[in-house]
């Protein structure tokens, strides 16, 4: 079972049918219960770190979300979910995240603001199980304003470019991250939640 975290920011149901669509069943909850006796966790979310992170307060999740990842289970971040799992952002003055990740989150320097629409991912060795059976350079569905800049660069799992170019995924054990939607990526991104599912 896979549970898909629920803190009001986001469509949730689409990326639960998009788990459906690869076989696997997916529940959308904020309990902490349903969220640890998981046997995955997807983090998914739209908008900005600094009111995410207070709704995830609220509801008890910080804790849940930390020890989870801690423990070993596996951990998906899609968009503002990946966003979440580096230390702060500047959007919106400064926020601070998950801290999971060492790094920031910054705005695009140049550009058509929001990057909207489809664009290539290039695989890094991180990226070996996330892009398998994809080949390099396919297209994904982005829409975002900001990007994470990792220290680690070795977590970096795929690379876009829009201007510059930027990690636009990560890889790190049992902890997975994606600034595209995969939920809306078509065939591409069916493999990449599919890719999730395996053990």
């Amino acid at each position: 079972m896979i549970a898909i975290i629920d803190y009001g920011m986001g469509n949730l149901r689409s990326v639960q049918k998009a788990f459906e669509k690869v076989g696997a069943q997916a529940i959308i909850t904020h309990s902490p219960a349903d969220i640890i006796k998981a046997d995955r966790v997807v983090l998914p979310g739209v908008g900005a770190m600094a009111p995410a992170v207070q709704k995830i307060n609220e509801l008890g999740l910080m804790d849940v979300i930390r020890k989870i990842i801690r423990e070993g289970k596996p951990f998906l971040g899609i968009c503002l979910g990946l966003q979440l799992l580096f230390e702060r952002s500047c959007e919106g003055g400064y926020a601070e995240g998950l801290r999971i990740f060492k790094g920031t989150v910054e705005r695009f320097p140049q550009g058509k603001i929001p990057h909207m629409g489809w664009n290539q991912i290039k695989a890094l060795p991180a990226g070996e199980k996330l892009c398998a059976g994809i080949a390099d350079g396919e297209n994904v569905y982005f829409c975002h304003s900001y990007f994470v800049k990792p220290t680690d660069s070795s977590i970096a799992a795929t690379m876009t470019n829009y201007g510059i170019d930027y990690v636009s995924s990560v890889v790190s054990g049992n902890v997975w991250g994606v600034q595209f939607h995969p939920e809306k990526s078509q065939a591409v991104g069916l493999k990449i939640l599919e890719n999730f599912t395996k053990p």
